[in-house]
C-alpha cells in the first residue's frame, strides 16, 4: 500500500485545498475531455500533476470557452487518460499508433507508460513491437526454446528446401472496396478549364484485419479506432489521394480487381447553360484475394 500512496500525487489536504474544481474540462488538440481533478494528478511528477497541483488556474492556457488547452494529439490523449484512471492500459488489437502514443507518454512525463510502450529488443538485437508476441517467445524459452524454434523453422521450409514466407502462407482471402468522390469542371475553353478526377478522400471498406494488413500506416482509423480485427468497417480512409498508390498496395498484397461501378451528376455554376459544368461522381473498385 505504501507504493500505491507514492504513485498517487494528490494533495495532502484533499480537493478542498485545491484551486481547481473537482470536474475539469480539457481541450486537447480540438478534442474535448471531461475528467476529475484527482485523475489528472494521479501520477506524481508528471506534466499534468505539475500543471494541476503546482500551478494556479490563471497560469494555464485556456480556449475561448474557458477549457484548459493542451496542444497535443487529441485522439491519443484518450489512452493517456485511461492510463491515469487506474495506472493500467489495455490497447485494442492491431493498434498502429504505439510509437506515437509512446511519444505522448514521454511528453506527459509518464515514465512507466512510456517504458511499457517501448519496443522490446531481443538477444539478436531484433525489435519486437508486439508485446504479446514477445511474451509468447519468452514462454517458449522457459518450456524448451530450442525444440520450439526448430519446429518453427521446419514449418517455414518447403519440400524443396527453399524458405517460404509465413506471411504468404497465412494470408486470408476476402474483399476490399476502394471508393472515392471526385469532381471536375468542363468550361468553354475545355483545354485550360478541364480539371479531371479531383479526389477529396479515398475510403476503404472491408474486414478490419485485411485493411490494416494491406495499407498499414497509410490507413487512417480515426473515425473507427477500436474496431475488432474480425469485424467489418466502412469508415476507414487513406492518408493520401492517389488511386494508383492504393492499387499498387492491393496488388502487392495479392488482390485483383473484380468489379467497378460509378455514378455521376452534372450541375451548372450559374443559370446560364453556356457556363462551366461541374461534374461530381462516386466510384467504387472491388478487389478480391482468393
Amino acid at each position: 500500500m505504501a507504493l500505491a500512496d507514492t504513485e498517487l500525487g494528490g494533495s495532502t489536504c484533499g480537493d478542498s485545498c485545491s484551486p481547481f474544481s473537482e470536474i475539469i474540462e480539457l481541450n486537447v488538440g480540438g478534442q474535448v475531455y471531461v475528467t476529475r481533478h484527482k485523475t489528472l494528478i494521479a501520477v506524481q511528477d508528471s506534466l499534468l500533476w505539475n500543471m494541476f497541483s503546482k500551478k494556479s488556474p490563471k497560469e494555464l492556457a485556456r480556449d475561448s470557452k474557458g477549457r484548459f488547452f493542451l496542444d497535443r494529439d487529441g485522439f491519443l490523449f484518450r489512452y493517456i487518460l485511461d492510463y491515469l484512471r487506474d495506472l493500467n492500459l489495455v490497447l485494442p488489437d492491431y493498434f498502429p499508433e504505439k510509437s506515437r502514443l509512446q511519444r505522448e507518454a514521454d511528453f506527459f512525463q509518464l515514465r512507466d507508460l512510456a517504458k511499457r510502450l517501448s519496443p522490446r529488443v531481443s538477444k539478436d538485437n531484433s525489435i519486437s513491437e508486439e508485446i504479446n508476441q514477445s511474451d509468447t517467445e519468452e514462454g517458449a524459452q522457459q518450456c524448451g526454446s530450442s525444440s520450439a524454434m526448430e519446429t518453427l523453422r521446419t514449418m517455414t521450409v518447403s519440400s524443396s528446401g527453399a524458405m517460404r514466407s509465413p506471411s504468404l502462407d497465412s494470408r486470408k482471402s476476402g474483399y476490399i472496396t476502394i471508393g472515392y468522390r471526385g469532381s471536375y469542371t468542363i468550361g468553354r475553353d475545355i483545354q485550360t478549364d478541364a480539371k479531371f478526377r479531383r479526389v477529396a478522400r479515398i475510403t476503404v471498406c472491408g474486414k478490419t484485419s485485411l485493411a490494416k494488413e494491406v495499407f498499414g500506416e497509410t490507413l487512417n482509423e480515426s473515425r473507427d479506432p477500436d474496431r475488432p480485427p474480425e469485424r467489418y468497417t466502412s469508415r476507414y480512409y487513406l492518408k493520401y489521394n492517389f488511386l494508383e498508390q492504393a492499387f499498387d498496395k492491393l496488388t502487392e498484397a495479392g488482390f485483383h480487381m473484380v468489379a467497378c461501378s460509378s455514378t455521376g451528376t452534372c450541375a451548372y455554376t450559374s443559370n446560364d447553360p453556356s457556363e462551366d459544368k461541374i461534374w461530381t461522381s462516386y466510384t467504387e473498385y472491388v478487389f478480391c484475394r482468393e
